[in-house]
């Protein structure tokens, strides 16, 4: 029974490693292209302006509602997060279902794989919105 109880537990860890490792391997140039979905109201680069959501410049590792320049709903100032890469996939998969009363009207992007490539595409560029 106890060595179930560790093959199991081993298993598992080993399962969670692999989601991580594979959340960290998107493709920026996939992403790019998941990222159109996302344009409408967001922006990356050097020249990019808050709009109906925020600039996502520099979004990889930095805290939740942080953006200059953009008026935040009250839970996503009280929802205390930092912007890693499992934190956006776990937000990216369903906005509300995160963060009930965001004002991000967004259902998510369902696929894992979009995911991890949007983040990793917007882990190319800094807070001033250069590429890395």
């Amino acid at each position: 029974m106890v060595k179930s109880g560790i093959w199991g537990a081993g298993l598992g860890l080993a399962l969670l490693a692999i989601g991580s490792s594979a959340q960290a391997a998107g493709d920026p140039a996939a992403g790019e292209k998941v990222f159109a979905r996302c344009a409408a109201c967001h922006k990356v680069g050097s020249d990019a302006k808050a709009g109906f959501g925020p600039v996502l410049n520099g979004v990889v590792g930095a805290k939740a509602a942080s953006s200059p320049g953009y008026a935040y709903s009250p839970a996503m100032k009280a929802a205390k997060l930092v912007w890693t890469p499992a934190t956006l996939d776990k937000y990216l998969t369903g906005p509300a279902k995160m963060v009930p009363g965001t004002k991000m009207a967004f259902p998510g992007v369902p696929d894992a794989k979009d995911r991890a490539n949007v983040i990793a595409y917007l882990g190319r560029f800094n807070a001033k919105g250069q590429k890395k």
